[in-house]
């Protein structure tokens, strides 16, 4: 499996297990994002690293039950530095309906270490 369409994949687990159920090492989860990260959220508003990291630390299992399923995780390019990569994710949680965002993300390749970015994601209405 191509490692940028992996990444996508392994950093959505540890997503889904420390919002969902607070298990995971919340440094580690921070550690995939470049300390220049940026973000785009699904209402529009910007986030950096500072408050990526603020936002994690203050959510341990704070969605309990959360679901995150992907799909058409697509490589659209791909560097010797880099990628970008698109995909679609369903968020749910028990009681409330299913959320559907698309997403795309640069990642730079630091040698051996992959970092997300630049996230922007879109609420599917």
């Amino acid at each position: 499996m191509n490692r940028y369409i992996q990444e996508v994949i392994e950093a959505h687990v540890a997503i889904e297990n420390w919002l969902g159920k607070g298990e995971g090492d919340v440094q580690a989860l921070l550690a995939r994002f470049s300390p220049v990260f940026t973000m785009v959220t699904p209402g529009g508003k910007t986030l950096n690293f500072d408050s990526l990291s603020a936002f994690f630390q203050a959510q341990p299992a704070a969605k309990p039950g959360l679901k995150i399923s992907l799909d058409e995780i697509t490589v659209i390019a791909e560097w010797p530095g880099g990628a970008v990569v698109s995909y679609s994710e369903w968020q749910s949680l028990p009681g409330q309906e299913n959320t559907l965002r698309h997403s795309t993300v640069i990642f730079s390749n630091a040698g051996s270490d992959l970092l997300w970015l630049r996230l922007h994601e879109t609420a599917a209405v």
